[in-house]
């Protein structure tokens, strides 16, 4: 099956199902549907930076500093949390994702995502997909801030990291 034929569920302004549509589909029409994002730190604290690959479906070749993904058909967003994170990464065993929180992204051009925002300490020796990733390596944060305004990153990520920020740091 190809990423574009997975069922994903569609979900109303509230967070409730409400229909279901393969990927492509709901790409397509910009149906509002389910992702996780998890900011993966190592023992020092560091954060797993990536970019993306040419072959991604959403957002090729751009940098992201969360993993994840969309939440499958019937699936919560803890399970989804925590497989995304170990396909992303190559490992299997990692702790449970720390939930942090969710939002509703809106990318402005019609579609929009429900949000699940998590948390994780990986201490394996990661082995990212290579169809997923095409650079890695864990920064220290201080490091991923000068690169914001450096890289190309996924509007989605950018947005969760932004609201990340404010909610440690609030003004």
């Amino acid at each position: 099956m190809s990423a574009a034929d997975e069922i994903l569920d569609i979900v109303d302004e509230d967070d409730r199902v409400i229909g279901q549509c393969p990927r492509g589909e709901v790409y397509a029409k910009g149906l509002r549907h389910r992702c996780v994002f998890v900011l993966v730190r190592d023992a020092g604290g560091r954060i797993f930076v990536h970019r993306r690959t040419p072959t991604k479906l959403v957002f090729p070749s751009l940098y992201d500093m969360f993993v994840g993904g969309v939440v499958g058909a019937g699936e919560t967003y803890d399970a989804a949390a925590l497989r995304e994170a170990e396909e992303e990464l190559g490992v299997s065993g990692l702790p449970r994702p720390r939930f942090l929180f969710t939002f509703l992204y809106d990318n402005g051009s019609g579609g929009s995502w429900w949000s699940a925002v998590y948390e994780v300490l990986c201490e394996l020796p990661v082995r990212p997909q290579e169809e997923e990733v095409a650079w890695h390596a864990f920064l220290p944060e201080a490091e991923l801030e000068r690169r914001l305004p450096q890289w190309e990153w996924v509007p989605d990520g950018l947005a969760a990291y932004e609201r990340l920020r404010e909610r440690r740091h609030p003004a």
